[in-house]
């Protein structure tokens, strides 16, 4: 970044804090909408867009999956990219070309008309823009501007991601189809999307713009210096026990490969489930409104959640969040095991919102863990290296969902197996205790 260039984003920046309002709160707002639209499409309406998607072009469950499997499959391969870029370069600029992607594919799939042009447009366009755009970026930019608060943060990331949107969505693909329905969804997101990234967040540290994490007080020795801003930075981080590691630093601890494990099991059951919720409620007997609104409510159970782990996660000790994390599995587990041992529809009600009551903690404490675990400057390397290696797994998946219902004309076997799993990812999280401090350089330039 050149002089000019940076003394010029420093002053907007400080001219946005000087009026009241931290700007890294700016930051959790563009990310909130984020969350909001492009999870709600990405993840949560293709939910919606499922059924009527593949009863018009005649695809089966297990092949319109996987779509959802190439755009992990891609995700994977362009994780540690993504982080090394958001990394070196900020995220600001990784999060307008996702956006740009993401909105492209969106309308493209107005045009679809065949298998190979719907796993291009919505496995590579559309899932490369959100892996660039609503994944990683945003989270470094949040872990980025805030320390002792990013619960909060992310947790009002968090609160409303997607799920809000799906009963308009739904309403969409019954009232104009799906294809307007997609074109829709592209065109907002590059009307609000884009400006709102542009101007409410930044590629550096708060530190590089004369601020502190959290909008915490600058002495007036830290005015016009850097270097003494950024040294503050740090051990004002040290004082909730965050200790910064390089990527090489980090992959060397056991805490490492141990969220390795539990993230890659949350990612499958996640997506899996997520994708075929409607689908499993309208065979059991539910229209795809009522559908959508029984996830809908079910989800808002995980809204009060969502917030509850982002809020306790900046009030306990490092070494206590991994028993947070754990329980988020377990509570998971629990849930689908009230369908599993009982099928029918009340308990597919209870099935839903204990499901979704674990995972909206899990969600806001997945990143929130990985921050204080290994500190900020190799955050982006470090989840995109996690990404990575979670890939295999999370492509095969959905498929695998699908597969089952295809062939067993049933998904009681999937939702087993992924009860297992959860309970599983559950006690591996309860070990994983935090690293102990490296040995080596502090300088947050060194990510790598």
């Amino acid at each position: 970044m050149i002089p000019g260039e940076h003394q010029q984003k420093e002053s907007a920046v400080k001219k946005k804090s000087t009026s009241g309002i931290y700007f890294g709160w700016w930051t959790v707002a563009a990310a909130s909408f984020l969350s909001l639209w492009g999870w709600g499409y990405q993840m949560y309406g293709f939910s919606a867009l499922f059924k009527p998607l593949a009863t018009e072009l005649g695809f089966s469950r297990a092949v319109t999956s996987v779509a959802s499997g190439i755009g992990r499959f891609g995700g994977g391969f362009e994780a540690p990219i993504t982080g090394w870029l958001t990394d070196r370069f900020g995220p600001r600029r990784v999060m307008l070309f996702g956006i740009s992607l993401f909105s492209i594919g969106l309308i493209l799939m107005y045009f679809v008309n065949s298998l190979w042009a719907f796993y291009v447009v919505w496995g590579i366009v559309v899932g490369t823009g959100a892996n660039t755009a609503l994944a990683l970026p945003v989270d470094k930019a949040l872990t980025n501007w805030f320390v002792k608060k990013r619960g909060l943060a992310v947790s009002i990331r968090w609160m409303f991601a997607g799920l809000l949107l799906l009963p308009l969505i739904t309403w969409l693909i019954d009232t104009r189809g799906w294809r307007l329905t997609c074109v829709f969804g592209g065109l907002v997101m590059l009307a609000v999307g884009l400006p709102l990234t542009w101007f409410c967040v930044r590629d550096q540290r708060p530190e590089y713009y004369g601020l502190l994490p959290d909008g915490a007080a600058v002495t007036a020795e830290m005015k016009g210096n850097t270097e003494a801003t950024v040294d503050r930075g740090i051990q004002y981080a040290a004082e909730v026990q965050e200790i910064e590691f390089t990527f090489r630093q980090a992959v060397k601890v056991p805490a490492y490969w141990l969220l390795l494990v539990s993230q890659t099991i949350y990612s499958m059951t996640m997506t899996s489930l997520v994708m075929h919720f409607i689908p499993f409620l309208t065979d059991i007997g539910m229209t795809s409104a009522t559908a959508a609104t029984t996830v809908t409510i079910a989800g808002i159970f995980s809204i009060a959640t969502r917030f509850t782990g982002g809020f306790l996660a900046d009030r306990v000790a490092k070494n206590t969040l991994r028993f947070l994390y754990g329980g988020t599995f377990l509570i998971q587990s629990i849930g689908i095991a009230t369908y599993v041992l009982n099928p029918s529809v009340t308990t597919a009600y209870s099935f839903l919102i204990i499901f979704y009551i674990g995972m909206g903690a899990s969600l806001t404490l997945m990143s929130l863990i990985a921050g204080r675990y290994f500190g900020r400057k190799a955050f982006g390397s470090i989840q995109g290296s996690l990404v990575m290696l979670a890939m295999p797994l999370g492509i095969a998946a959905p498929f695998y969902t699908g597969w089952v219902y295809d062939t067993t004309g049933d998904y009681m076997p999937a939702f087993i197996l992924f009860a297992i799993l959860l309970f599983f990812a559950g006690i591996i999280a309860l070990f994983n205790r935090p690293p102990r401090v490296p040995t080596g350089a502090v300088d947050t330039r060194k990510f790598i």
